[in-house]
């Protein structure tokens, strides 16, 4: 059952007064621009190389170092491990702990064993989506997703930072992992390094549909939502971002995917004024764009209902129903 009282109140609170819902423990980033950075600074960052943390199963995150602070509902989950990665047909997937890496059989890569996966957004993105405080994380977080983050600033459809490749480049090899199971949404982000470094529209549209082909081929369930390039609108000097933008939605629309247009956000929403530089928000500007993006989702009618919530209400229904309290 959706709330949408509850939800305008929330992006109100949100707009007033920047509240920021990253999880807890997170390391301080500091954004820099999209291209020509690796921006790798959050601890939660999905990567097959560098400390990242896991919503284990007595709900304390592992790290890269061993320890983490405990993450809240809602809070995000990341790509990564610190565990041995088992391998093999005769290992038992669902005995690992969570947080292990596991190399699957049905495709022959490396993902990471995450115990429930039935709220989680996968999110591939890049330095809009890596801090914890990141709007696109926020958003997700306030339709009641747990968010588990593949990818890194500096990278994109044909973007890549010096260490991790593109988005599809960077799975096929291994630089991030996507989690074992079946998550019921995965978002796609980005652009924006593709704008900045010169990529050409078929670059980027032949890139974005072998990510689409690959993620469809790995979770024929999830439902996919693509974000585009967050900007200032083709009329105020969005410029390539705002191309890009566009032309991420014609993608979109091609494979009968959602699409969220972000190539107007920063004016449309008053957000200028908001910037840590000329491309990443600052924390209160993250903050209003992370409800206006979860207002976004819910109006899509991509909110996160939990199973178990659903049945009791129905079960309340049924009961009251039945006593003629309904009216």
């Amino acid at each position: 059952m959706r709330n949408a009282s509850a939800l305008s109140r929330f992006v109100a609170m949100m707009i007033a007064t920047g509240v920021v819902l990253g999880g807890c423990g997170q390391a301080s980033y500091s954004p820099a621009p999209d291209s020509g950075s690796s921006e790798l600074g959050s601890s939660e960052v999905g990567s097959s190389g560098a400390g990242s943390s896991e919503a284990g199963s007595s709900g304390a995150p592992l790290t890269g170092s061993g320890s983490g602070a405990a993450i809240g509902a809602g809070g995000p989950v990341a790509a990564g491990s610190v565990a041995t990665t088992r391998i093999g047909s005769t290992i038992d997937p669902a005995a690992l702990p969570s947080g292990s890496t596991y190399r699957n059989p049905d495709n022959g890569r490396n993902e990471i064993i995450v115990k429930d996966t039935s709220n989680i957004a996968v999110l591939i993105g890049d330095s809009q989506s890596e801090p914890a405080y990141g709007w696109p994380r926020q958003g997700l977080s306030a339709a009641g997703y747990k968010v588990f983050f593949c990818g890194r600033g500096g990278t994109g459809f044909v973007a890549s930072n010096g260490k991790t490749g593109n988005y599809i480049d960077a799975l096929k090899r291994g630089d991030w992992k996507l989690p074992y199971g079946a998550p019921p949404l995965v978002v796609i982000e980005g652009g924006g390094n593709d704008a900045a470094r010169g990529a050409s529209d078929a670059q980027i549209v032949a890139n974005a549909e072998r990510l689409i082909a690959s993620i469809q081929q790995r979770y024929p369930a999830a439902r996919i939502l693509m974000v585009g390039t967050l900007g200032r609108g083709a009329h105020y000097g969005g410029g390539r971002r705002s191309e890009v933008d566009a032309l991420l939605g014609r993608v979109a629309d091609r494979h009968g995917l959602p699409f969220v247009s972000a190539g107007d956000w920063l004016t449309r929403y008053n957000l200028t004024g908001s910037m840590a530089d000329r491309v990443h928000l600052n924390r209160q500007g993250h903050a209003a764009l992370g409800a206006v993006f979860g207002q976004r989702l819910q109006s899509m009618g991509f909110d996160y209902a939990d199973p178990g919530m659903l049945a009791g209400l129905s079960h309340y229904a049924g009961r009251a129903a039945g006593a003629g309290l309904s009216h």
